[in-house]
């Protein structure tokens, strides 16, 4: 039935700051982007290399998500890479707070979180 997942849908604080963070640093791909007026709300669709899509939404005064303690609901989003020290290295060149390097202690495979702009826990997997 499932062959896999789509899309994942952020909602953002800052649209232009998010845009340029997961454009930008992160280096997705933009597919569409539009401005829905009835909804002041932008939608800018955007690729991974695997053809997956992040879907980001800006909306006028989005409450913010509780993360920290973690509460109820999609907990992160991961993201694979193949060398998770350079892809550290990529973002620490942009500013961004990394935490240290871990090793899933049932797979062996390296793993380590950061947060796009508005707090949302990200995390980098080498596969």
């Amino acid at each position: 039935m499932l062959k896999g997942i789509h899309h994942a849908a952020i909602i953002c604080q800052d649209y232009q700051l998010s845009k340029q963070f997961y454009t930008q640093v992160l280096g997705l791909k933009v597919i569409a982007e539009n401005y829905r007026q009835a909804r002041d709300s932008y939608k800018l669709d955007l690729a991974l290399p695997d053809g997956t899509q992040i879907e980001l939404f800006s909306f006028p005064n989005p409450p913010i998500r509780p993360s920290y303690p973690e509460a109820q609901g999609l907990r992160h989003l991961a993201f694979c890479v193949d060398d998770i020290s350079h892809a550290v290295a990529q973002l620490q060149q942009h500013g961004i707070a990394i935490e240290p390097i871990r090793v899933d202690e049932y797979t062996g495979k390296k793993y380590t979180f950061f947060s796009d702009p508005d707090g949302l826990p990200l995390e980098l997997y080498q596969s």
